[in-house]
């Protein structure tokens, strides 16, 4: 993604922008010729049948062929996507729109030949998934990723972009980052990097915009609204995600620049859109099935995640994500603090807005350390290890099976890390929280736009406990090994115990059954360690009784393990690949872990731990809402 602007860039936006008076009105010696820029024309004719017919036309080309082609991954996304399958009805033509052979060279790409300078290519895009990384074209919307959706030339990356949308019906308003021109149909991009960054929503969206100070410069937040609720509930909508915003805003010190002097949402609630979200330089796409009033506002939990990167991956950026590569993959060792750090951030910053209370952010921080400490992958790998599997897993589909107890989350993981160097450092270090490391680090990297190395993560944490030695021990445990510290005295700061949830109650693993024609085979594979595990059962196997009770279905395991006490040998029978098994595991104690406050659990808080409690998650009043 494009994170600063060249001059000439600037120069360039601002000729588009302003057309060709101001063009006209400069010297040729003021600034460097500028490339004749890419134009694009999108229509939508035909939307009731997910269709686009797109133009795509450069100019001022040298002799030669050109080669056309489609994304294979998106901004945001760390996988490989192949948009190129839902491109078809390619053609090209020259200036005087005489017809040009069109060669398909790889699944990727078309090249075009014999041009005179100038050639336009048209296509149809079939879109029909509403998310952050697809489009979808209906009647009522072009949900746009600009990724699955703009054909682009190599090799011209550097070029200006001027894009016409043609709208199918004049209620539909367009809503993005890209810049705006004096017609509402056009807006520009700098180059390739910031147009493919910059997704688009055109619909009969409402909009909701206030502004926030930045050191006496205001910034714009927009929420563009696609949903079929009330104008009270986007009213509503608007006020909660500015408390968070606020909140954020206060994490940090200080507000993005964002270009044009505004940040936009763009959020499809609408039962046939995808759940998603997904971040940009000055946007986010926020999506979900369900109804503001439906979910109870709950997509501020998402709003805030992706609101948080405006800050940390827009800004403060992995060297390894730029610039970013649009023909495969791209993997950085850090998502722990990218995306971890920032699912840490998204349910507090909602707890200091006063949007939950405090047994709610329990909840949800108490289930991410629960699912971290009984993951058998953390024996597989550290935390820098689970960002790099992020091609495997984000989004990624394949067909042969993949062990699940080799990968943990680097959200769930660098949530988990986040709570933890938090709680340490205001422990340790007082006066010092995860806020200023967040502050240092956007101080050297966000601020100067200047991508990071994991060594430089290490470097910030020296620089802002002032301990060298505290720095190098974190990372070289907790990093680049998955070792993490006792919960108990860190928690205990705040008043709060995490503790066995049913700890008297019989367990052989995590299982889930699917259950037909009266049997009931595992639908997941057994983690290691575990009784099933142990006793050889595997994902598939049919699972036909355990103890005295027949297994045809979840109930009826539940009622088994309801039967037995941690420690209890039961004999189990199952079909593996048309054998029977029989053997005796012994029951282990569950290992699930839940967090609350001290009071909670019978016990009592001091005027100490209240006021560390406090000073980290806010002062506990009613939340209001969620």
């Amino acid at each position: 993604m494009m994170r600063r602007m060249s001059a000439a860039a600037v120069a360039a936006l601002m000729v588009l922008v302003a057309g060709p008076g101001l063009a006209q009105s400069r010297s040729a010696a003021a600034a460097p010729e500028t490339p004749a820029p890419v134009e694009y024309e999108l229509r939508f004719d035909n939307a009731v049948h997910h269709e686009a017919r797109i133009t795509v036309t450069h100019r001022g080309l040298e002799p030669g062929p050109v080669r056309f082609q489609m994304s294979r991954s998106s901004p945001g996304r760390y996988a490989i996507h192949e948009f190129a399958k839902n491109v078809y009805s390619v053609a090209a033509a020259d200036s005087a729109g005489r017809p040009l052979t069109v060669r398909r060279t790889d699944p990727y790409g078309w090249t075009v030949e014999g041009h005179d300078g100038v050639v336009t290519v048209s296509y149809t895009l079939y879109a029909d998934r509403g998310d952050g990384t697809y489009a979808q074209i209906d009647a009522t919307h072009a949900h746009l990723n600009m990724p699955a959706v703009l054909m682009w030339a190599s090799g011209h990356d550097d070029r200006p972009a001027r894009l016409r949308f043609h709208r199918l019906t004049p209620d539909w308003r367009i809503a993005t980052q890209l810049a705006p021109t004096q017609d509402p149909e056009v807006f520009t991009a700098p180059n390739l990097q910031y147009l493919m960054d910059s997704p688009v929503e055109i619909s009969a969206h409402v909009v909701r915009e206030w502004q926030v100070d930045d050191a006496g410069t205001p910034r714009t937040i927009r929420i563009a609204l696609h949903h079929a609720g009330t104008d009270a509930e986007a009213d509503e909508f608007a006020a909660r995600a500015r408390r968070v915003i606020d909140a954020q805003i206060a994490v940090f010190g200080d507000v993005p620049d964002f270009d044009h002097g505004t940040y936009t949402f763009l959020a499809d609630y609408l039962p046939h859109i995808s759940g998603d979200g997904m971040e940009h330089r000055n946007s986010t796409v926020i999506s979900t099935t369900r109804g503001l009033a439906e979910a109870d506002y709950g997509q501020i939990g998402t709003l805030s995640h992706e609101f948080f990167h405006a800050w940390n991956v827009e800004r403060i950026r992995p060297a390894e994500l730029e610039p970013f590569d649009y023909s495969r993959a791209n993997a950085t060792p850090s998502l722990w603090l990218a995306e971890g750090f920032t699912n840490y951030y998204g349910p507090l910053t909602i707890r200091r807005a006063g949007l939950s209370d405090v047994d709610r952010f329990l909840a949800e921080m108490g289930g991410q350390l629960n699912f971290v400490l009984n993951s058998p992958a953390r024996a597989y790998g550290s935390p820098q290890e689970m960002s790099l599997r992020a091609p495997f897993v984000d989004a990624a589909a394949s067909i042969d099976p993949t062990n699940p107890n080799i990968f943990v989350s680097y959200y769930t993981y660098g949530a988990a890390l986040g709570l933890t160097l938090d709680l340490t450092l205001r422990q340790k270090f007082p006066g010092v929280t995860l806020d200023d490391y967040m502050r240092q680090l956007w101080r050297v990297h966000g601020l100067t736009e200047t991508p990071y190395t994991p060594d430089d993560l290490r470097a910030a944490l020296a620089a802002v406990t002032g301990d060298e030695a505290f720095a190098a021990d974190v990372f070289a445990r907790s990093i680049n090994d998955s070792q993490l510290p006792e919960f108990g005295p860190l928690l205990a700061q705040a008043g709060l115990v995490l503790k066995p949830a049913r700890p008297d109650r019989a367990w052989a693993g995590p299982v889930r059954l699917e259950a037909s024609d009266q049997t009931a085979r595992l639908a997941t594979a057994t983690q290691p360690g575990t009784p099933l595990y142990e006793g050889g059962a595997d994902r598939g196997d049919e699972i036909v009784s355990l103890g005295a009770v027949q297994i045809d279905s979840q109930a009826d395991w539940d009622r088994a393990l309801d039967s037995a006490r941690p420690g209890d040998e039961m004999v189990l029978r199952f079909i593996q690949r048309g054998r029977e098994v029989t053997t005796r595991i012994r029951m282990a104690a569950d290992p699930a872990m839940t967090l609350a406050r001290v009071e909670a659990d019978g016990g009592e808080v001091t005027p100490d731990q209240l006021a560390f409690r406090n000073a980290w998650l806010g002062e506990e009043v009613a939340a209001a809402g969620n």
